[in-house]
This record gives C-alpha cells, structure tokens and sequence, in this order.
C-alpha cells in the first residue's frame, strides 16, 4: 500500500503539478490523502480542483479556508464574519477583510467553471478516517480532531498541550495540514504528522512538500518530500488574474509584490 499524503495547495496549480510529477517519480501511489485547504489563497482555485478529483484513491477533507469559501456570500456566514470583525482591532480587522474578500472571489472562480465544483467543496468531511495494510487507525483532519481552525499541533507545544488537542481521539495516526510547518511527533502512543504544505509556505524552506507512506502487514513507513517548482512563473499568475490577497500571498514567498 502507497500513499501519497499532502495539505493546503491554496489554489497553486503550478505546485500541485510538481508534486503529482514527484508522486509519479517514485513510482506513483495507490491512494492520495489531501487534508485541506486546496482552493484558497491563490491564482487557480478551478484547475486545483480539476486535478484532484481526477487523483486515484482520493481521501480529502475540508479546511478553514475551504469551509470560507464555501460560506461565503450566504447570509448567515457573512453576519457571523461581519459580527467578528468588529471585535477586532483595525490591523486585524482589515486583514480579515481581505481575507473575506478573497474567500468571495476564489468562489466566484469556482461557480463561473461550474456548480458541480462548489457542490464537491461544500461536501467535502471534516474528518477521513482511513487503515493502514498493518492495521494502524489513521485519522485525516485538517487542524487537529475535530476542528479545521485554531491552533494546531506545533513542535513547540508541550506534551500536555498536544495531548489536549487529540483528547478522545482513537487513532494510531494523525494526519494534519494547517500550520504550513512539518511536524512528526508522538503523545501517549497517537502519532502526529504534519506534512508540510505545498504552498504559501510558513519555513525558510519554499519547496513544495508531500509525504510518501508505504504500508503492508508488517508495518509502515513515511517519507518526506520536497520538490522545487518556478515559483516566480505561480507569482505573476497571482498579478495575472489580480487576486485580490496578492500581496499577502508575496508575503509568504518572502517578496513585495511587483505588478509589473
């Protein structure tokens, strides 16, 4: 058993091709375990879509980012969003705003390709649990067991603090996405694997990043990936279609935007 297990490709066509070609590099894989956050945050939110539900074995839940797309522009969520932002100060306030702003247009972008996308988003769990050929019980979610928000596992967090976060969750394996940043840590026996993120990276490290598994009766092992792509070609494509978070999204590259 083969799986190639990645998180929040934020609408970054141009890196999620690099890791499908690394996934077919090594040998391809039987399954591909998304967790989360593929469509905000970036310049091609309909062609992400587009490939993965055309990956074998596909497994994906929902992140933040995909539940506020999928929100966005209904009634209820937007007074929720508005209702939270006036508690905010006017820094965080705006950054929530561009963030709203966003979320409204990554979901235009997708309803003006096609409502079957907008429906396979808003569908998408909240939690996959999935077994392994030795049987270990791995659990898919996108922050931490039963949450796609909020704070997430991080090495710098005490034992006691991630055992508060899997508190009742009975996996051997967790998968997360969220933080952007690798993780692989274990707590009274549950271990916790974040992969990384294939974009809009939170390390020094830029390069796309997936993880390998590889499974049969006898146990499993994981391998971290990491694969370079043009990411100055992905940065234009952010100018090209004038995403309206932009310059944020330079921001995670380490760059000012350049409009030019």
């Amino acid at each position: 058993m083969r799986v190639a297990v990645f998180s929040d490709v934020h609408g970054n066509a141009i890196a999620l091709d690099a890791v499908r070609e690394d996934i077919a590099s090594v040998g391809g894989v039987d399954a591909h375990w998304v967790i989360g956050d593929v469509t905000d945050m970036g310049s091609d939110p309909v062609g992400c879509i587009e490939r993965l539900r055309a990956l074998p074995g596909l497994r994906i839940v929902h992140g933040n980012g995909d539940r506020a797309v999928s929100e966005s522009g209904s009634a209820g969520g937007r007074a929720r969003e508005l209702a939270a932002i006036r508690s905010l100060s006017d820094a965080d306030a705006l950054a929530a705003l561009i963030y709203l702003e966003e979320a409204a247009w990554t979901r235009g972008a997708i309803t003006q390709a096609g409502i079957e996308h907008l429906a396979w988003l808003k569908g998408l769990p909240l939690e996959s649990w999935q077994t392994l050929s030795d049987g270990t019980r791995v659990l898919l979610v996108h922050a931490a067991p039963g949450r796609d928000d909020g704070a997430g596992p991080l090495a710098s967090h005490s034992d006691d603090d991630v055992r508060s976060m899997l508190a009742g969750c009975d996996a051997d394996l967790i998968f997360v996405g969220h933080t952007h940043t690798p993780l692989d840590r274990t707590v009274d026996g549950i271990r916790v694997i974040n992969t990384g993120s294939v974009s809009n990276p939170a390390t020094a490290d830029q390069r796309a990043m997936w993880t390998l598994v590889q499974a049969d009766a006898s146990g499993y092992r994981v391998e971290r990936r990491f694969v370079d792509y043009d990411r100055d070609a992905y940065l234009r494509t952010l100018v090209a279609v004038e995403h309206p978070a932009r310059a944020l999204i330079w921001h995670y590259f380490g760059g000012e935007l350049v409009e030019s």
